[in-house]
């Protein structure tokens, strides 16, 4: 199964553990991108909504598009009865979107699994003259919060993480955007601090895609080893985040 297919596989799990992403950072994108009731957005990937309800509560035209058939299915569940609401369960890289055109498009992290020149040329393409282009990330920082558990967890990570299938994404280039004809290419930082018990963050874990493929048994020893290096700490985990917020526009 490809990884950006095995979300849809832990829809509830994803729903519940996946990071959320700071109220300043939709603040600031919902005003660059001046995003009001008379506006058209299309945000690419939701998963289960991580990053929908201050764009869709901003009363505009809220479109989306996700591949998952269960996270889809999530997302009408959460969201259906919004009249502003729509989504299509299909493929960004061969929807076909007929004419419709967009002021923005965003998504929170999953662009990187579309490859470069779809990813920026086809979203250069549905956005109007002037349309924004949102791409949003976090970074997650437990080390400094507690360098011993980050280093006993590392140790588990050497022992017991040995997945089937090797995670090589990491190559995308945000920056390229403005090689595709976008201008105005800015980078923004908000911070925010998320805490975990050893089943928390074992569940969390859960929800990397290349931690879902972890054969046995070094799936299990893995997992177990992750929630006895939080429990001894004092069933505690701090993660300091980074969240990133990048944004490029087409010429009006």
């Amino acid at each position: 199964m490809e990884f950006r297919r095995i979300f849809d596989t832990i829809p509830e799990q994803f729903d519940q553990y996946r990071p959320r992403y700071s109220a300043e950072m939709f603040s600031e994108l919902i005003g660059y991108a001046q995003i009001t009731s008379n506006k058209s957005v299309l945000e690419i990937g939701p998963g289960t909504g991580q990053a929908t309800d201050p764009i869709l509560h901003t009363g505009c035209d809220y479109h989306a598009i996700e591949l998952g058939e269960n996270l889809a299915a999530m997302m009408v569940k959460k969201y259906g009865g919004y009249p502003n609401f729509s989504l299509v369960n299909d493929d960004f890289i061969t929807c076909d979107f007929g004419s419709q055109k967009f002021d923005t498009i965003y998504s929170a992290t999953t662009i990187q699994w579309i490859p470069e020149n779809i990813a920026f040329a086809k979203t250069f393409d549905l956005l109007n003259p002037g349309g924004v282009l949102a791409m949003m990330l976090t970074v997650a920082d437990y080390r400094t919060p507690n360098e011993t558990l980050y280093n006993k967890i590392q140790q588990v990570y050497s022992e017991y993480f040995k997945p089937d299938t090797e995670y090589k994404h990491g190559s995308f280039r945000y920056t390229n955007a403005t090689n595709y004809g976008y201008v105005e290419f800015e980078k923004r930082e908000f911070y925010g601090k998320r805490e975990f018990t050893a089943d928390e963050y074992v569940a969390f874990s859960g929800t990397h895609c290349d931690h879902l493929v972890i054969p046995e048994p070094y799936k299990s020893k893995f997992f177990n080893g992750l929630r006895a290096a939080v429990l001894e700490a004092g069933n505690r985990i701090v993660f300091q985040d980074t969240f990133v917020l990048m944004t490029a526009r087409k010429l009006k």
